[in-house]
């Protein structure tokens, strides 16, 4: 199930400040090890997505987008890192991953022993 980490949503001072009545949408800026993550979350369309970074020159690592997933996720809900067609790319931030759940949908997973 989608949830935000409502103590982490960022409430002011900030362009996309907001509160809980934005429900599922909005800015956050999370402590994770040493790092202050920025997530953008958000719900609308049919899907349920978070946008993460940290650096504007490091890219967010495993174990840290699996905290952030599961800050925003339950522990069992699958969700997706895209990785498109090159004729689809959009790369505005190049130090920026996406998390994705298409809402309603349950995504189908390779079986354990192929991995």
């Amino acid at each position: 199930m989608f949830k935000v980490p409502e103590k982490y949503r960022i409430t002011e001072n900030h362009q996309l400040a907001s509160n809980s009545s934005y429900g599922n949408n909005g800015a956050f800026l999370i402590k994770y090890e040493t790092y202050e993550v920025y997530c953008i979350a958000s719900d609308g369309g049919g899907w349920e997505h978070v946008s993460v970074s940290y650096s504007t020159t490091k890219i967010p690592s495993w174990n840290m987008m699996c905290f952030i997933k599961n800050m925003f996720w339950d522990e069992e809900d699958c969700v997706i890192q895209f990785h498109p067609p090159k004729s689809e790319y959009v790369n505005c931030h190049p130090t920026v991953l996406h998390l994705w759940r298409k809402v309603g949908t349950n995504i189908e997973t390779p079986p354990k022993i192929f991995v």
